[in-house]
């Protein structure tokens, strides 16, 4: 009432618990500072635990990344009719290069078809004995890379129903493979996520139910002159928040650090496949995701933990 008189208005609702977090906050990070050895071993664990599935995850991307590059050896063989003349073709051709989705086209005729066939397949003495061509003109489409492949699908189903169109084939069975490859690396890659979450979950909430119990006489009395169970659990939070952010960052360091020491060796391997790919680590907006999960692992897994152990915790 004095304040209020005085021309004074109390802190307002969202101050005041700004303040007690903020001060909690601090609070635990000076407790953890206080036994600097344990706390590191804590999160080095946690940040290892954190960097497998992180550097699964930018292998995993990595060979996407190129599985997506080698798409540009796809091609789409457009067979023309035979009723299609020659200038018609060259003209479809010239059409199909500015169509959505299409990067490049060729125009093979029917006599460049035969001479390539004579070329490849030995069997010029008996090509010589028919009287007819019976070899139909090409078109070979490159489509655009970067495409799923659902795109390159609808791309070839397009091309297809063009009435100059006797046949289109794609070829991409190995594609196929490697993109279900790839799937069943990127499941796994959750897999091993998820466990190794659960693990540090599990870390940090032994880590937590050893504090609590080196507070259990101060628990008792907080919970003896009626102190609110948020308020109790507030500290044991934060630090499992510190814990989570100490790993993430640790993941991090350690998977930058692993991508450097592969950048190398992985680019000379490139090399001697004719290909100028480089080994590509987390951006920082993976980072911070990667930070975040360890934050909220860390939370989590202090929430889980405490909530229990004070339930149990009785004033005597």
């Amino acid at each position: 009432m004095a304040l209020v008189e005085a021309g004074l208005d109390r802190p307002r609702w969202l101050s005041r618990w700004t303040q007690e977090h903020l001060r909690v906050l601090f609070f635990s990070l000076g407790k953890i500072a206080r036994a600097p050895l344990a706390a590191g071993l804590t999160a080095l664990v946690i940040g290892i635990a954190l960097a497998l599935p992180a550097g699964l995850y930018v292998a995993v991307s990595n060979l996407s990344r190129i599985g997506y590059s080698w798409q540009e050896s796809l091609q789409i063989s457009l067979f023309l009719k035979d009723t299609v003349a020659s200038s018609r073709g060259e003209a479809l051709a010239r059409e199909l290069r500015n169509a959505a989705g299409v990067a490049t086209t060729t125009y093979i005729s029917r006599e460049q078809s035969m001479v390539e066939f004579r070329e490849l397949s030995g069997f010029g003495e008996a090509l010589d004995l028919l009287q007819d061509n019976p070899l139909p003109a090409v078109i070979a489409v490159t489509p655009e890379p970067r495409q799923s492949k659902a795109e390159v699908q609808a791309l070839l189903e397009r091309l297809s129903s063009l009435p100059e169109v006797d046949l289109a084939k794609l070829d991409q069975q190995w594609m196929e493979r490697l993109y279900a490859v790839l799937a069943i690396a990127e499941r796994a890659v959750g897999i091993i996520a998820l466990l190794l979450g659960l693990a540090v979950m599990v870390i940090i909430g032994n880590t937590i139910r050893l504090d609590v119990e080196a507070r259990r006489e101060e628990i008792e009395v907080m919970k003896l002159i009626g102190a609110p169970s948020s308020f109790v659990r507030r500290p044991f939070l934060y630090s499992g928040f510190w814990f989570g952010f100490g790993g993430g960052l640790i993941a991090w360091l350690l998977v930058a650090v692993g991508t450097a020491l592969l950048e190398v060796p992985t680019a000379e391997l490139a090399a001697l496949y004719g290909s100028n790919e480089r080994l590509i680590g987390l951006s920082p907006r993976d980072g911070l995701s990667l930070v975040l999960a360890g934050i909220v692992l860390g939370w989590a897994g202090a929430f889980v933990t405490v909530t229990r152990r004070i339930a149990e915790i009785e004033p005597k």
